[in-house]
């Protein structure tokens, strides 16, 4: 089926930093609405085969890119450059966001500050840090304040094919969560905002964690009524890890939620269910980190969730297991056992005490509230 005609909008200049699989499907779609595009890369080798021959030699190997995208690097762009741009979008794995922002900040100027847009999804090890406040660390809460976020159920290879996709945009500034959906808004590619970038930061960053014990399931040979059980059991824990966090327990009823819960648990295209159904066939996790070509972020915002959980003193039992199985050298079978035979509860309940890890980011943004979460 042909795509729909385009949609015109203002010609934007736009930066994408990371050359990987969603990264080069964004800069497609972007150079495709006809905005000028850049795609940095760390990668010489990267810049120069696609400069050449419009193609990207790792990731979609067989799509043939805009001609409105260039690559650049492999030295992040100098501040001449930036300032030339519109906006700048971050699609580079959380665990590597912090230093890239420490070297692109000194070429940020606040008086003419581009439209900041990130798809990354995850928590940072360390630090068991958002997004969010990984750019108020290094960037300052006044660029916190203006940053936007993406997510949903977006596979890349089919954003490439133009086939319907639907997106959720949020961020503490309503204006700038209008001006990305903007830049993206296609009839293929239709974009929802809203006010809650916690919460649709959590919820893209744990599905990831539940796409891996889907694929487990599948991978023991479990079929479609553990699958149904996982994701719902699923989305009811996330969403209580996300409501005792501070955020909105709604986002986790959209599209960042249970949309790209179902998405990334029941489609083998999935890096996080790949990582699990392979451990659900007994491989070893190193061999699977070795082998799989791309980054699975479920398994390292895993160890940061751990964190988190524990600090706010949650049940969740999945996460819990998942955890177990990744870095304590669980068996899977021992882990789905326990958790079958854990004693009958609840089915739906929401936290007594909410908001703690969500004060103390609105402190350090100079906020007294967020009126788009729990707070």
């Amino acid at each position: 089926m042909p795509s729909p005609p385009r949609t015109p909008s203002p010609r934007s200049k736009v930066l994408v930093l990371g050359a990987g699989n969603f990264g080069s499907c964004l800069a497609d779609h972007l150079g495709d609405s006809d905005h000028e595009v850049y795609i940095w890369s760390r990668h010489e080798r990267f810049v120069e085969h696609f400069n050449l021959h419009h193609r990207n030699p790792d990731y979609l190997k067989d799509h043939e890119f805009s001609t409105n995208i260039c690559a650049v690097g492999p030295q992040i762009p100098d501040g001449d450059f930036i300032k030339k741009m519109d906006v700048l979008l971050f699609a580079i794995p959380t665990q590597a966001l912090r230093e890239t922002l420490i070297g692109l900040q000194p070429n940020l100027s606040l008086e003419k500050l581009p439209l900041l847009i990130f798809v990354n999804k995850g928590i940072e090890t360390n630090t068991q840090a958002l997004t969010l406040e990984i750019v108020a660390d290094t960037c300052g809460s006044h660029v916190a304040r203006m940053a936007t976020f993406i997510s949903g159920p977006s596979f890349a290879k089919e954003i490439v094919r133009r086939q319907p996709t639907s997106v959720s945009v949020a961020s503490l500034s309503e204006s700038q969560a209008q001006k990305a959906s903007e830049l993206f808004h296609q009839p293929w590619f239709r974009c929802y905002t809203g006010n809650d970038p916690i919460g649709l930061e959590l919820a893209g960053a744990l599905k990831n964690v539940y796409a891996i014990a889907a694929g487990m399931a599948d991978g023991l040979g479990f079929e479609n009524n553990t699958r149904a059980s996982l994701i719902t059991r699923g989305l009811a824990e996330m969403t209580r890890i996300g409501t005792a966090y501070g955020a909105s327990p709604l986002t986790f009823m959209g599209l960042a939620g249970v949309g790209d819960l179902f998405l990334t648990c029941s489609s083998p295209t999935s890096r996080n269910y790949t990582v699990g159904y392979r451990l659900g066939k007994g491989e070893s996790l190193d061999d699977i980190i070795r082998t799989i070509g791309s980054v699975a972020e479920g398994v390292t915002t895993s160890k940061g969730l751990k964190k988190i959980i524990d600090e706010m003193g949650l049940s969740a039992a999945i996460a819990n297991g998942i955890y177990e199985i990744l870095y304590e050298g669980k068996e899977v079978q021992v882990g789905v056992q326990e958790l079958m035979c854990r004693p009958p509860s609840r089915e739906l309940d929401l936290p007594e005490q909410t908001g703690g890890p969500a004060r103390r980011l609105l402190d350090k943004l100079g906020m007294e509230s967020l009126d788009g979460c729990g707070l």
